[in-house]
């Protein structure tokens, strides 16, 4: 173990916020030790800006309840923390572990319970990486480094602690972590992870539970190198662990998407994770979709059940919370009406609560060069950069063009429907003028019929006379009674 002075690491209480210094202080005015540990330090030393920051302290979760009460709550079975609420800020305070004194794992090895309370010099021991091993306390300005991760970290090196089997075992989701590391940090993987890390060893991840594996999922999406991981997850087999019915091979619009979710982080955008997803089951659904209008199943009916299956089956992996299916289910949704919308329901698309990342969503896909959108991202593009009375002419031209699109489906289908021989244009015998008036038009379409006459008392009446036209009823005489009435 060595200690380093926190100034030649780079780090000052300055960079830090001050509700993990409030943290820190009152554990220690409490009389506990209280450290920073992780990510938090270990993205201060490589100049980042770190997302968050977690704390550690000899102090039980329930001593730490004690000294921050309704601030704190604890979480956790088999990991037991607590979580503490500094103003809108939420900081995890862990206690140190011990090497537990009687093993309770799974019988792929699997750690189910670590709640084996220890002092510093246990606890780093228990820890996955080296470079998230480092102990910071701010107010004595001091560093522990127990591993030389200070090492690896000007080396760029992804180290574990220990056996690298033995501690993928314990928690298969190390696997995850060791990519997703690997891809923010561009650190290499140290070459004892990469002889053990094979597709085969993959398979312990289908022990942990689907709920965790997708939280894990929304961190590699949302870490701002999506792109530079998504090859790493089909390279060392953790691709379909992750996604049930999603071929291992990154389409045009998978690579798409990833990139601009990147860039949205990287300008401090927000993103949906669900919205990555939808992108991901996109072709998944297609195919449902086509397996059900095959079936001769109403087009809307298809796609409603589709979205069903292809999630149902994708909860096999990773159960997508019910909120963010529906967003995902809405976007497919939207594709199909921004692709055809009416005339009159244009500006109220507009303002659909779904129609940002719908119309992203079809922009995406027409980016990526599919001919299916035809044309409408652009169009939609340019409707949202338009004044009112530009959307109005806007949608007037769009509503003639409709027209005339299925005006000329129509002709193509009667020139369908028609012989060979009928087709043939005949020239006319009488070169007569063309109607101008739609009356005139009428009449001229209409055969003129001879018009019969009747003869009635010595007078001839018409055959479209008002009196000829009636309906005429015939009654029941054995109903009339015949003689004088009273």
């Amino acid at each position: 173990m060595q200690t380093l002075r926190a100034s030649k690491c780079g780090l000052s209480t300055a960079q830090l916020p001050s509700y993990i210094l409030d943290v820190i202080d009152a554990l220690t005015k409490a009389g506990y030790e209280a450290y920073i540990v992780g990510g938090g330090v270990r993205d201060l030393i490589l100049g980042l800006n770190p997302k968050d920051f977690d704390a550690v302290t000899n102090a039980t979760p329930a001593q730490v309840k004690e000294v921050f009460g309704r601030r704190c709550r604890i979480i956790g079975r088999r990991f037991e923390l607590a979580h503490v609420y500094a103003g809108r800020e939420l900081v995890e305070v862990a206690t140190f572990r011990a090497p537990p004194k009687k093993a309770v794992t799974s019988a792929s090895g699997m750690i189910l319970r670590d709640n084996n309370w220890g002092t510093i010099e246990q606890d780093f021991v228990r820890r996955d990486f080296s470079i998230n091993a480092m102990y910071y306390q701010p107010r004595k300005g001091i560093v522990l480094d127990f591993c030389h991760a200070i090492d690896d970290i000007k080396n760029k090196t992804l180290r574990l602690l220990g056996d690298p089997t033995l501690r993928f075992e314990e928690d298969p989701v190390r696997m995850l972590r060791t990519l997703r590391f690997a891809a923010k940090l561009n650190f290499s993987i140290a070459p004892e992870i990469l002889e053990i890390f094979t597709p085969e060893l993959t398979q312990l991840l289908r022990d942990i539970s689907p709920h965790r594996l997708y939280d894990e999922s929304q961190k590699l999406f949302t870490m701002g190198h999506l792109n530079r991981v998504l090859p790493m997850l089909i390279d060392f087999g953790i691709w379909h662990q992750l996604f049930a019915d999603i071929s291992p091979d990154i389409s045009t619009f998978i690579e798409r998407a990833a990139i601009n979710t990147d860039q949205r982080i990287q300008m401090g955008k927000t993103i949906n994770p669900a919205f990555f997803y939808a992108v991901l089951l996109w072709k998944p659904f297609l195919e449902r979709c086509e397996f059900y209008l095959s079936k001769g199943v109403v087009p809307a009916e298809a796609r409603a059940q589709a979205g069903l299956d292809v999630l149902k089956r994708q909860a096999t992996r990773t159960i997508i919370p019910r909120f963010a299916e529906t967003f995902i289910r809405e976007v497919w949704e939207m594709q199909t009406r921004l692709l055809n919308p009416k005339p009159q329901q244009i500006q109220a698309l507009s303002t659909h609560a779904r129609f940002r990342a719908g119309f992203d969503f079809l922009l995406l896909r027409e980016k990526s060069g599919d001919d299916t959108t035809q044309g409408m991202g652009v169009w939609w593009d340019a409707y949202q950069q338009m004044s009112t009375d530009e959307k109005e002419r806007a949608i007037s031209q769009y509503n003639r063009q409709r027209a005339k699109s299925r005006r000329k489906a129509t002709t193509d289908d009667v020139v369908e429907t028609k012989p060979v021989a009928a087709i043939t244009e005949i020239e006319p015998l009488v070169n007569e003028p063309e109607p101008r008036s739609r009356r005139e038009r009428k009449s001229r379409a209409k055969p003129e019929r001879p018009i019969q006459t009747v003869s009635a008392g010595g007078s001839e009446i018409a055959s479209d006379h008002p009196i000829l036209k009636r309906k005429r009823v015939k009654r029941d005489l054995s109903q009339v009674i015949f003689g004088p009435t009273q």
